[in-house]
């Protein structure tokens, strides 16, 4: 593994971002709906030329803009990688009518991108999508005639994070609500229930190359609010990884439909519905059952930086632990002063960088285009939330109750820290990612590191 350090420019770089975080990116932050598409604070990452870095920077340059706004704003930092995760495999695989029409206002912070792949069966196994593309001269199957009747998600299918008691919002006996169409994706639809769930998604070719995509898509991030979404189905059936095809999915597009879920930590994120929504050979990103590849290649450049994330929520817990335990009266001395909490503060603080350290390395292999981007990727992802997740616990076991109460920083991290381990691959996905490339090497006789 190649030895490096970041460069004067980038360290001073990240400092600027932290401060621009602070102090222009977390007042938009706090005036936004939990739960919510926050476009304000979408378009002032536009106005500070932080989008547009997206495509036209490196996979280290994005970890050091994730990490760097979430030390101080995570809402920001979540806003500005849907955008990347989104709108990436246009930038990547997309026709030049497709970049034209959605990168600049993806840059500009106008319009909201999402990246469409988990199905109700078919989180963690990618390869396992049903959304059926079906061809338009045949009477595509309609997933849901009726309206949806309220009920709880599928229980084997876990969320990103567990959903928070919702007393409040039991469903109504009078109606059952019907899921929200997205003519308008600035308009939050009703965002008390979700809808019962329906078949996932296909796609059946009509004359020439034409389909519909019919079933559903759950924990779509920026759902139902985005104005277009990378959406992975199924065209051709039992091909597995190979049959799967990326579309462009305006949300405006017929049948289309979404209802937004509340989730332990407020986030954007939602499920779909299509209901023979129509799409054209114009709609296609890359090739035709070569989706799983845009899938997986966005994935590969994504990981590394959602353990970037998970580094600078890990680093805000430790500087506000290192604070708390220096001036913290305790037992006739500061509460640093015990060897206890000395000891724990150095174990948070060893993980954290050696969390860092794997994150860039990481990040450099993929801009070195290193043929073991996958294993470091799945290491980088793996040990960074992992790590995020012992730091901000313990930060919360050596500040005490002080830090559950509700506004306190460490409450905040504490519900933010727990999804990144599920989405994106979870750890066990990780685990076995890394496993398998470690096995392919050594059968094919190549040195593991």
């Amino acid at each position: 593994m190649t030895a490096f350090s970041l460069e004067p420019e980038q360290t001073a770089w990240c400092a600027e971002l932290r401060t621009l975080a602070a102090e222009r990116l977390r007042p938009l932050a706090e005036k936004g709906e939990p739960g919510a598409v926050n476009r304000p604070l979408v378009a002032e990452l536009g106005a500070l030329g932080l989008l547009s870095r997206l495509f036209t920077s490196g996979a280290l340059d994005l970890c050091l803009m994730r990490e760097s706004l979430a030390y101080a704003c995570t809402e920001a930092e979540t806003a500005l990688a849907l955008q990347g995760l989104g709108a990436h495999p246009v930038h990547a695989h997309g026709t030049d009518a497709q970049r034209a029409r959605w990168l600049p206002r993806v840059s500009d912070g106008t319009a909201v991108a999402a990246f469409a792949l988990s199905e109700p069966g078919a989180g963690s196994d990618a390869a396992a999508l049903a959304l059926r593309a079906a061809p338009r001269t045949e009477q595509a199957p309609r997933a849901e005639q009726a309206p949806p009747t309220p009920q709880a998600p599928p229980t084997e299918h876990a969320p990103p994070a567990p959903q928070a008691p919702r007393a409040e919002q039991a469903p109504r006996t009078q109606q059952p609500p019907r899921p929200q169409a997205l003519p308008t994706p600035q308009t939050p639809p009703d965002r008390q229930f979700p809808p019962a769930p329906s078949s996932s998604l296909a796609a059946e070719p009509d004359s020439g190359s034409r389909w519909r995509l019919t079933g559903e898509k759950c924990w779509i991030s920026n759902a139902p609010e985005a104005d277009f979404y990378t959406v992975f189905a199924r065209t051709t059936p039992g091909a597995g990884a190979r049959g799967v095809t990326a579309f462009l999915v305006p949300a405006d597009r017929p049948g289309l439909t979404g209802t937004a879920l509340n989730m332990l930590s407020p986030h954007p994120i939602g499920t779909l519905a299509f209901d023979a929504v129509p799409v054209g050979a114009d709609d296609v990103l890359g090739e035709v059952d070569r989706g799983f590849r845009v899938a997986m290649g966005t994935l590969n450049l994504f990981r590394p930086s959602v353990g970037a994330f998970a580094v600078g929520m890990a680093q805000a817990a430790l500087d506000a632990t290192l604070a708390h335990t220096a001036r913290r009266d305790a037992f006739g001395g500061k509460l640093s002063d015990l060897q206890t909490v000395a000891h724990q503060v150095a174990e948070m603080a060893l993980r954290t960088d050696a969390a860092r350290l794997m994150v860039y390395a990481a990040a450099t292999a993929y801009d070195a285009g290193a043929a073991d981007v996958p294993k470091r990727a799945a290491m980088a992802k793996l040990l960074a939330t992992e790590t995020a997740q012992y730091v901000v616990d313990t930060a919360v076991q050596l500040h005490g109750a002080r830090a559950l109460r509700r506004g306190h920083l460490l409450e905040h991290l504490y519900r933010e820290v727990r999804a990144p381990r599920v989405y994106e691959g979870a750890s066990e996905v990780q685990r076995g990612i890394i496993a398998k490339e470690l096995y392919t090497a050594a059968t094919q006789g190549e040195d593991v590191p």
